[in-house]
C-alpha cells in the first residue's frame, strides 16, 4: 500500500508541470467559448428584425440552447469519464463548429433555430478542462486549490472572450448592417480554429473508468426535460392559462421520480443520485440551478431592454448594437474581476462563504434594477455588481463540484453543474419569453403595433434573478463549513 502511495505520489510530481502548461491551450478554447456568448448578443435586436420576429421570441433560442445543453452534457461528461475527456470536447468542439456554420448560413427562422441549438455543445467545454486538470493535479497535497486557481484562470479567459465577442460583434454588425451572414461568420471561424487548438495542445486524461452509456437513464431524463420545456413552450404560445401545458410540465416533472428510482438502483449511472445527496454537493447542483436563471436565462431581456427607444414606449436605454457591446463589456468585466478574485478570497474566508457571497452579489445587482434602470450609468452600475458575483460563480461551481466527487467521477460532477445551470437557464428563458410577451398580463404595454416587450415584463425578470440568487445564498448555507478545503481529503 505504501508502495502504491508513492508511485501515486509520484505519477502526481510529473503530470503536474503538463497541468500547468494545458492550462494556457485551454485558456483559447474558453477564449472561444466567451467569444460564442458575447458575439451575437449585441445582434440580437438584427437577428429579430432580419427573421421577422418578436423581441421576445429571441427567447426561444436561448431556451432551444440551453434544453439541448442540458440534455448532451450530463452525457458528454460522463463519456468523459469513460473514454477520455479531450477525446469528447474534440467531438463537442467539432459539432459546435459544424453547428456555428449552420447559424452564419441559415435561409429561415426554423433553420437558423435549429442551428443555434446544436451549438449548445459548447457548453461542455469547462467541465471538461475542469476534470482535465483535477485528473493531473489531484494528487498533490493541495490539488482543490490548484483546480480553482486554474478554474479562475479559465473563467478568466471566458469573460475575456465574451468582451472580445461583445465588442466585435457590435462593430462588425455595425460595419456590415446588410450582410448579416457575413457578421455571424466570425464565431464560426473561431470555433473551427479552437477544434485545432485542442487536436495539437491538449493531452488526454489517465483516469478512465470504461463501460457503457446509461441509455434508459438518459431516455427517462430526457422525457422529463422535454415534457416540462414542451409545457412552458405552449404556455409561451397559447397563455398561461392553458390547462393540459400545465398538465405537461406537471407530468414531466412527475417523470423525474422513476428516473431517480432507476439510477439508484444501476450500477453505471447517467448521473449518481447518492454523489448528488451528499451535504457538500446538492447546495452546489441547486446552486448552479439557481445561477442559471439569471446568468443564461436574462442575457437577451437585457440586450433588448437597452435597445428599447424610450421616445416610442417610455422605457429602456434606445441603445445602438456599439452601445450595448459596451454594457456588456461592463457586465463581463465585472464576472472576469469576480473570476480572477475567487480564488484570492478564498484564501482569506472559506471557499463556501464566498460561494454564499458571490450570490448575494448577483441578487444585490439584479434587484437593483428594479428601482434604478431609467438611465446608463444605473444599468452599468448593476451589470456591474451583479458581473462581479456572477463571475465567482462560474469560476466555483465546477471546481467545488470536483472537489467534492470521487477522481472517477470528476467529469460526471463538473458537467452535472452546467446541466443544471443550463436546465435552469433553458426553464428561465421560457418564463421570460412569456412574461416579455405580456402574456402574463394580458396586455402589452408597448402597444399593439410595436415590437417592444412590456416594461413589467422586464420588472418580472430582473425579480426573479435577484430572488433566486437569494435562495442560492441560503442553499449554500448548508454545505459543511469546511467543504472543498485546499487540500484534499485522504
Amino acid at each position: 500500500m505504501a508502495s502504491a502511495q508513492r508511485s501515486v505520489a509520484g505519477t502526481g510530481l510529473r503530470l503536474a508541470p503538463t497541468a500547468t502548461a494545458i492550462v494556457g491551450f485551454l485558456v483559447l478554447v474558453e477564449l472561444t467559448s466567451g467569444i460564442l456568448q458575447g458575439y451575437y448578443t449585441p445582434l440580437l435586436t438584427d437577428i429579430a428584425r432580419h427573421l421577422g420576429i418578436h423581441d421576445a421570441d429571441v427567447n426561444w433560442f436561448e431556451a432551444a440552447q440551453l434544453m439541448v445543453s442540458a440534455l448532451v452534457v450530463p452525457v458528454l461528461a460522463k463519456l468523459g469519464d469513460m473514454v477520455g475527456h479531450r477525446k469528447i470536447l474534440l467531438i463537442s468542439t467539432a459539432l459546435t463548429a459544424a453547428a456555428s456554420w449552420g447559424v452564419a448560413f441559415a435561409p429561415n427562422f426554423w433553420m437558423f433555430l435549429a442551428a443555434w441549438a446544436l451549438q449548445g455543445f459548447y457548453v461542455v467545454w469547462l467541465p471538461l478542462e475542469v476534470a482535465l486538470i483535477y485528473s493531473r493535479s489531484h494528487s498533490q497535497p493541495n490539488g482543490a486549490a490548484l483546480t480553482r486557481k486554474s478554474a479562475g484562470i479559465l473563467v478568466a479567459g471566458l469573460e475575456f472572450g465574451v468582451i472580445v465577442g461583445a465588442l466585435a460583434g457590435g462593430f462588425i454588425g455595425g460595419l456590415l448592417p446588410g450582410q448579416l451572414w457575413l457578421t455571424l461568420m466570425i464565431p464560426a471561424v473561431a470555433v473551427t480554429l479552437c477544434f485545432f487548438v485542442v487536436l495539437v495542445g491538449v493531452p488526454e486524461s489517465d483516469s478512465r473508468t470504461g463501460g457503457r452509456i446509461d441509455t434508459m437513464g438518459l431516455a427517462l431524463l430526457s422525457t422529463g426535460l422535454l415534457l416540462i420545456t414542451a409545457g412552458l413552450t405552449f404556455m409561451r404560445i397559447n397563455g398561461p392559462g392553458t390547462w393540459w401545458a400545465w398538465a405537461a410540465v406537471v407530468l414531466g416533472v412527475a417523470s423525474l421520480i422513476p428516473f431517480t428510482r432507476y439510477e439508484l438502483g444501476h450500477k453505471d449511472p447517467l448521473i449518481d443520485i447518492r454523489l448528488l445527496r451528499q451535504p457538500s454537493m446538492w447546495p452546489v447542483q441547486l446552486t448552479a440551478f439557481l445561477f442559471g436563471v439569471s446568468v443564461l436565462g436574462a442575457q437577451a431581456p437585457l440586450s433588448t431592454f437597452a435597445r428599447t427607444d424610450p421616445a416610442e414606449v417610455g422605457y429602456g436605454l434606445g441603445a445602438s448594437a456599439s452601445v450595448v457591446s459596451i454594457l456588456i463589456g461592463v457586465y463581463v468585466l465585472g464576472m472576469l474581476g469576480g473570476a480572477l478574485l475567487y480564488p484570492l478570497v478564498t484564501r482569506w474566508t472559506t471557499p463556501r462563504i464566498t460561494l454564499m457571497g458571490a450570490a448575494f452579489l448577483v441578487a444585490l445587482g439584479y434587484l437593483l434594477f428594479l428601482p434604478f434602470h431609467d438611465s446608463t450609468p444605473q444599468v452599468l452600475l448593476n451589470m456591474g455588481i451583479a458581473g462581479i458575483g456572477s463571475g465567482a460563480l462560474v469560476a466555483a461551481l465546477p471546481s467545488a463540484a470536483a472537489a467534492a466527487a470521487p477522481l472517477t467521477q470528476t467529469g460526471m460532477a463538473t458537467g452535472l453543474t452546467n446541466a443544471t445551470k443550463t436546465v435552469g437557464g433553458a426553464f428561465a428563458s421560457c418564463i421570460f419569453g412569456i412574461a416579455l410577451a405580456g402574456a402574463a398580463l394580458g396586455t402589452l404595454t408597448a402597444g399593439a403595433g410595436s415590437t417592444a416587450a412590456p416594461l413589467a415584463g422586464y420588472m418580472t425578470v430582473w425579480t426573479i434573478c435577484g430572488v433566486t440568487a437569494l435562495v442560492a445564498a441560503v442553499a449554500l448555507y448548508f454545505v459543511p463549513k469546511l467543504a472543498f478545503s485546499p487540500t484534499l481529503p485522504s
